[in-house]
């Protein structure tokens, strides 16, 4: 791990810029729920998952609670961690399927988790202000790593990826609607290399619980991903 992208996960897990999601991540530490009650809650901002050099790069919205915010690992500890790290081992981003804790032994390879927002929000809903505040940590993320693929898990997700795109002019024409499957071709002036935006539905139970996100769905994701990496 280079000291560069150290430094930038340390510069996360330290912020303190939100006072309402510093108080919340504490309070939800302080209020275990009764499954989690004998653990240490992590109760401050998650930082990246992954190595220094990655060719994809997940982006998802914040957190969860009781389970990244109880882990200290992006999307660790809950059933959307579970579907997530499930497709990734198919797909060969990771060593394993199963992610419990920091311990466990899990290892992503050439791929790389962040967020929006790296605190739990309330109701899992971090104002347009908070994530503003969060956004130079993924600017930071995607200037250090440069990846082939970013895998937008959301609608919030997409918008922040496809803002970041226009304001380094990597992106012209109209503006790429989210969906699950849709896609976009972004173009690297200086370097005169494209990259992808690829969109998928967030692992939530409300998407997964519902059936609007499936398995199947969520691998077909990370085949259309291991396919644009290979053609960039």
């Amino acid at each position: 791990m280079t000291s560069d992208w150290q430094k930038l996960n340390e510069r996360i897990a330290d912020c303190q810029a939100c006072d309402r999601l510093v108080k919340h991540c504490h309070l939800v530490a302080k209020n275990k729920r009764r499954a989690y009650a004998d653990q240490d809650y992590w109760g401050r901002p998650v930082p990246n998952m992954g190595p220094s050099r990655a060719s994809l790069l997940i982006v998802g919205l914040a957190p969860g609670a009781h389970g990244a915010n109880r882990t200290g690992r992006m999307f660790t500890g809950d059933r959307s961690g579970d579907w997530l790290f499930k497709a990734l081992h198919r797909a060969g981003f990771a060593n394993q399927a199963e992610s419990s804790s920091q311990s466990d032994g899990l290892r992503l390879k050439s791929c790389v988790i962040t967020a929006v927002c790296h605190c739990a929000p309330p109701d899992n809903k971090p104002t347009t202000e908070e994530t503003l505040r969060c956004a130079p940590f993924l600017d930071q993320t995607i200037q250090e790593l440069r990846p082939r693929v970013f895998l937008a898990l959301g609608g919030l997700a997409w918008k922040a990826v496809v803002k970041y795109a226009r304001q380094h002019d990597w992106l012209s024409g109209p503006q790429p609607k989210f969906s699950h499957g849709s896609f976009a071709q972004l173009v690297i002036p200086r370097r005169r290399k494209r990259c992808w935006l690829l969109g998928s539905y967030h692992p939530s139970q409300q998407n997964t619980f519902t059936g609007r996100l499936t398995e199947p769905m969520l691998n077909e994701i990370f085949q259309q991903a291991n396919q644009f990496i290979s053609d960039t």
